[in-house]
């Protein structure tokens, strides 16, 4: 979806009405929700909303098959003011309706909104390409003619897959002592993300993003991004003296760092920043213009000192950090640009990790507000109850902007029923093996428990108009005996050919050598 800065209201609803989650089990379980599990309080004048139904649709005969699917309705006729969200119970979900299909779910809505793109069978093969890593996080390739992928591993190493699918031993990068410490059981903290410049095979430069050790007491570390050029002897090593500081931002917590780093369709750069994190903790930082946490970024890394401006970028106001490009965000994991052509060309997907109830996915707009903590993704956030969200919050921020809704949500475990603990973005689907998925967005869940490597991928699916949001299913691994990953999934990337990758680990922290690379192929 290519949107507009005039665009920033399109998907945003106005009433959300919201089922107690037993209304969900229900649909599991039977198929059926009562009409009492459906009531909702009226809006009354004063608030000037009008009601804005969503349907929710759960159903599956196995694990591998289980679909979530939710949109919304006409946008004709709402406005911006106050949204009413009923949350009565630990773990609640919007809908007034619900249906379950033999196999998988079709979007269940009112008559007159359009019926969704028509879904797949939600299967997908993965063919090992490389093992041996330890906490693989990024893939990138090499637009030089070598056939070369770069692999980011959270360590601190960038790492080789040579043309022939070898995984070299030597890394291409190794920033482990320039990195704080890491947690073998849990991290979140490393190096994170991997940038090539558009002209690397003529100038050799990339870019990283990775965690330094902090300068003061109160600051945990330091996200730093840093430019590298590739060594004048061998293509196969980044010169580990050229080091050239780009931006730095000090980060309070452990968690929440974001980290993707990736160049955009215009030439500049985009840098993913969580909102500082910190256990217990729930920052205003995303809805604070004048600081980088809890935003996307986006600056011109081709011209200035160390970099400068982008002319067009969103907020240049007073007292406003000019970097920003999209703000509301509690921790943009991995984001990616699609690739493709026609009205969907090169939107900017975001996945934003949720508290407690809600993983969502942002398709993100110049200047837009993604509503963090305002929303943890479909419902209003409690700071005080996270698990209880509040019954009403506004439709627009402080500064009047207006918050834009996610084209996916589906539950954390922490809700039963729920996917997963954590999204992990992906990227739309643009390769030739498997015309099915053709524009489809193809990501994941890192897993359901610390101990117990079971990530789960995610299709989901576009609708046929802007305003309703995108169908979810599982993807069943048909090359898996229980058709499930059995790994951590870690992150995502794409091959010169548009074919997708999905970045695994045995273990739950930066440890061990059960790190590994698949490729996604057709399901056999």
């Amino acid at each position: 979806m290519k949107y507009g800065r005039e665009d920033l209201g399109h998907g945003c609803w106005h009433v959300r009405q919201i089922h107690e989650f037993a209304c969900l089990l229900a649909i599991l379980v039977l198929g059926a929700c009562s009409a009492a599990g459906g009531a909702t309080s009226q809006p009354t004048s004063s608030q000037n909303v009008a009601t804005r139904p969503l349907a929710v649709n759960a159903t599956g005969t196995t694990a591998a098959s289980t679909v979530v699917s939710m949109t919304s309705a006409s946008t004709a006729g709402t406005s911006a003011a106050t949204t009413t969200r009923m949350a009565t119970s630990v773990a609640t979900i919007r809908g007034v309706t619900a249906t379950v299909e033999p196999s998988f779910a079709q979007v269940s809505t009112p008559s007159a909104t359009p019926v969704p793109a028509p879904l797949i069978k939600p299967s997908v093969g993965l063919k090992l390409i490389a093992q041996g890593l330890v906490g693989p996080v990024a893939l990138v390739a090499v637009a030089d003619g070598s056939g070369r992928l770069f692999v980011v591993d959270q360590i601190g190493l960038i790492r080789i897959i040579d043309a022939g699918g070898t995984l070299l031993p030597e890394p291409f990068l190794d920033l482990r002592n320039r990195m704080v410490g890491l947690n073998a059981g849990y991290d979140e903290r490393g190096l994170l993300g991997l940038a090539l410049d558009p002209h690397y095979a003529q100038n050799g430069r990339f870019y990283v993003y990775y965690s330094a050790p902090s300068r003061q007491t109160g600051i945990d570390h330091i996200d730093r991004i840093a430019r590298y050029n590739v060594s004048k002897q061998d293509p196969n090593r980044g010169d580990p003296n050229s080091e050239q500081v780009i931006l730095e931002v000090d980060h309070p917590g452990a968690t929440h760092n974001g980290g993707s780093l990736v160049f955009g369709p215009d030439g500049y750069v985009y840098i993913s920043l969580g909102d500082g994190g910190g256990p217990g903790f729930i920052s205003s930082n995303a809805q604070d213009l004048s600081t980088l946490l809890g935003k996307i970024l986006r600056i011109d890394v081709g011209q200035g000192s160390p970099y400068s401006i982008p002319p067009d970028n969103p907020f240049m106001g007073e007292g406003q950090r000019h970097e920003i490009y999209a703000y509301g965000f509690r921790n943009p994991y991995r984001m990616a640009f699609d690739a493709g052509g026609g009205a969907d060309s090169h939107s900017l997907y975001v996945e934003d990790a949720g508290e407690d109830l809600w993983e969502e996915v942002d398709v993100v707009i110049k200047g837009g507000n993604y509503g963090w903590p305002i929303r943890e993704g479909i419902t209003c956030f409690n700071r005080n109850n996270s698990m209880h969200p509040l019954a009403t919050c506004a439709d627009t921020a402080a500064d009047g902007s207006p918050l834009i809704d996610p084209i996916v949500v589906y539950p954390n475990i922490k809700v039963p029923g729920g996917i997963g603990m954590v999204g992990v973005g992906g990227d739309v689907y643009r390769g030739r093996a498997m015309p099915a998925m053709q524009g489809r967005y193809i990501f994941g869940d890192w897993g359901t428990n610390y101990s117990t490597p079971d990530g789960t991928l995610l299709l989901a699916s576009p609708p046929q108009h802007i305003g309703q949001m995108w169908t979810l299913q599982k993807l069943a691994i048909t090359t898996s005996a229980n058709g499930r990953v059995n790994q951590f999934v870690r992150g995502f990337g794409v091959d010169l050919k548009g074919e997708m990758y999905v970045l695994t680990s045995g273990r739950a922290g930066p440890a061990g050598n059960t790190g590994r690379v698949y490729r996604i192929i057709p399901a056999g």
